[in-house]
């Protein structure tokens, strides 16, 4: 089904050329916008219409706030469509699981996606923190599974990390990489260990600031200023985890925590006490600081 603004898939375009992205939250809709920007068509998936056209809603604005011109931006949007379920994965060369970070609900993701997906389609998970090979681990075929870590805004960032999992195929793996450049990435690799390398890297610092906060060292105001101004970061901890939902920061946190048992990655307090007080930042409208909220789409869902 299209909606608001998608445009109907073009039965002349290729299996190869589809994306079907699974999972219309922040991710999944700035997946979908930045490969229909590149020219692939897309499907955007949910498991309701609601949160399906919200997603698209999400792609919309990130194509706006890209800054493309006019017609590039009319493009992409043409390019993308929405849809309930997975009924149409097997029209796609290349799936995209962009769910929540519950291995449980990956797992079970994964094994409906093999059910029905074209047998050569591309299986990648969007996963930041758990380990690939867990993901597969059940399937029929766990070597078309590989991971492509891409980060939040995805139109914004330049960096996509490819992840093999333990028995995931070399030609998977090219597969991802030559995805991941074609939207323009540059491609990092990492082993399937917890976190890889940019999670463990992010889990670090943002733990190490909240503690501080914990502590009293400082306001967040000025931990943040410190990262900005002392070390050239864009944007400081406080800033970084109110943008990557701070449900998100603790789940990785926990899975680093249970993957290694290192003190650095033992969650601070202020972190827990937050997600369970629902403040989990800029989707919530509330996290280390106040969000207002943002105005409804003409003819759509709000965010």
């Amino acid at each position: 089904m299209s909606a608001d603004g998608a445009g109907e898939s073009d039965p002349r375009r290729s299996v190869r050329e589809r994306v079907f992205v699974v999972g219309a939250g922040i991710m999944g809709s700035g997946i979908a916008a930045e490969a229909a920007r590149h020219g692939y068509a897309v499907t955007l998936e949910d498991v309701t219409e609601e949160l399906a056209r919200k997603g698209l809603d999400r792609a919309r604005r990130a194509l706006e706030q890209a800054k493309l011109p006019e017609g590039e931006r009319q493009e992409a949007l043409r390019n993308i469509e929405v849809a309930i379920g997975l009924r149409r994965v097997d029209t796609a060369g290349i799936v995209v699981e962009a769910a929540p970070e519950r291995l449980d609900l990956k797992r079970e993701l994964f094994r409906e996606i093999e059910e029905e997906a074209a047998p050569e389609a591309l299986l990648a998970t969007n996963t930041s923190s758990l380990p690939v090979t867990s993901i597969a681990a059940g399937l029929k075929a766990p070597e078309r599974v590989v991971g492509t870590h891409f980060f939040n805004p995805v139109l914004r960032m330049s960096l996509v990390e490819v992840i093999p999992g333990l028995t995931t195929r070399p030609e998977v793996v090219a597969r991802a990489r030559a995805f991941g450049e074609r939207l323009g990435k540059t491609v990092v690799q990492s082993r399937d260990t917890p976190g890889f390398v940019t999670s463990r890297a992010l889990a670090v610092l943002l733990n190490e600031a909240a503690w501080m906060l914990y502590e009293g060292t400082a306001t967040k105001e000025d931990i943040d200023a410190s990262y900005r101004l002392g070390f050239a970061h864009p944007m400081g901890p406080f800033e970084l985890a109110d943008l990557v939902g701070l449900d998100t920061a603790l789940a990785i946190l926990d899975i680093l925590w249970e993957g290694f048992k290192d003190p650095r990655y033992r969650a601070c307090p202020i972190l827990r006490s937050m997600v369970e007080a629902g403040k989990l930042g800029r989707k919530s409208g509330e996290g280390f600081y106040i969000y207002p909220p943002r105005p409804a789409a003409p003819g759509g869902a709000g965010a």
